[in-house]
């Protein structure tokens, strides 16, 4: 079998949750290749060599640019902050290297434009990590989309909901540092459930947004750890310089509308993405704190059997839900990234487009650019 060195960037959240694909895809599913963890790459010695140690890696570095050109990878994954992502990915595809990288593609839609045409010019495999795609209830609501089981489509309702940061005492780690983030929730958060409007729904049309930051100073911090952080500076506040929360409603070339609602500040709510699809034949609504199921609602039920039914999509039948256990052992949220990761290779050793690939991150920061544009002109914008 065609094995394929991974040469990962970043250790913390995203980097574990990929790391932990790596191992997973082999042993649930019948991949073209396995995938080896090669090398790791992170800018502390001492914090990346115990990572790879811990992650099963053969190898670390600690300087990146070095570590894209080595021989023995064959792709990069990108975990980095948003900011380092156009330049790692440009020289990922000067060395040909097959790339995966973390949302959003780029702090803007030109830079996001850049990466796509040049991975695009190289010949390579590129993919953007919208894992929300790869749940396979997700994929469900798009079968029945496509099956015409909804009909026409008058509505998409999309929130994004946590509450990480409510408190004004939280440290002011990276997220919240636009020349580091590029956004907050806008760009984080908000870029999942752009992106599953178009991949269940398709294009947008227009837009028109607001954002709040409610606190706008915080506690400087001495390091970081993911989302969290170490080290508080007593008495030394910085600048909260992203968005804690927006909200935008869209226009789509169909004709739909939507409504998309992003925020950092929803007390209670600790990673509560959901949607609902609206059609003239039935209607869909996902939560993905209940990720393994579906409410299905079908219009044309008789009126006494008429509501919505809770489907679980655990049974083989259901897209990647077969790999894993027996009907209605439930997967997680780490599953997503191994579903995601397997397509990755599979993109690879057919030498087929992935999916989502760059053009896909380019079209979302489009969008997410469409949105600020529409707040600084306080009006609608064509996408």
């Amino acid at each position: 079998m065609k094995k394929l060195n991974a040469g990962l960037i970043g250790y913390k959240f995203m980097g574990r949750a990929h790391s932990n694909a790596y191992r997973q895809v082999n042993h649930f599913f019948n991949a073209d290749a396995y995938i080896v963890p090669r090398a790791l790459c992170g800018r502390n010695q001492t914090a990346v060599r115990a990572a790879a140690e811990k992650f099963g890696f053969e190898t670390y570095d600690t300087d990146w640019k070095s570590f894209i050109k080595r021989d023995d990878i064959d792709f990069v994954d990108i975990t980095s902050p948003s900011n380092m992502h156009m330049e790692m990915a440009l020289m990922a595809a000067d060395e040909k290297k097959h790339i995966f990288c973390e949302k959003p593609l780029a702090m803007t839609a030109k830079d996001a434009k850049t990466m796509w045409k040049s991975a695009k010019s190289a010949g390579i495999v590129h993919q953007v990590g919208f894992n929300y795609r790869f749940v396979p209830a997700i994929r469900l609501a798009k079968r029945l989309i496509d099956e015409g089981k909804l009909g026409s489509i008058y509505h998409f309702r999309g929130l994004y909901l946590q509450d990480w940061i409510v408190d004004p005492n939280f440290p002011l780690v990276w997220r919240l540092d636009k020349n580091v983030a590029g956004s907050g929730a806008h760009g984080d958060i908000n870029a999942h459930i752009i992106d599953l409007a178009r991949f269940l729904i398709g294009d947008f049309k227009k837009v028109m947004g607001m954002k709040k930051t409610f606190i706008k100073r915080r506690p400087i911090v001495e390091s970081m750890d993911g989302l969290s952080a170490s080290g508080i500076s007593s008495g030394n506040m910085g600048d909260v310089t992203v968005d804690d929360a927006s909200i935008f409603m869209a226009e789509f070339k169909s004709g739909a509308v939507g409504t998309f609602e992003a925020t950092r500040f929803a007390t209670g709510r600790r990673n509560g993405m959901s949607f609902e699809i609206n059609g003239s034949k039935g209607s869909v609504k996902f939560e993905f704190e209940r990720m393994n199921e579906l409410q299905y609602y079908n219009a044309s039920d008789p009126s006494y059997q008429q509501g919505f039914k809770l489907i679980s999509a655990t049974e083989s039948e259901h897209e990647f839900a077969g790999a894993w256990w027996p009907p209605g052992h439930i997967i997680g949220y780490e599953h997503t990234f191994v579903h995601e990761m397997y397509s990755f290779v599979q993109a690879i050793c057919s030498g087929l487009k992935a999916n989502p690939d760059f053009e896909d991150g380019y079209i979302c920061c489009k969008i997410l650019d469409a949105v600020d544009n529409s707040i600084k002109e306080g009006g609608w914008i064509d996408v």
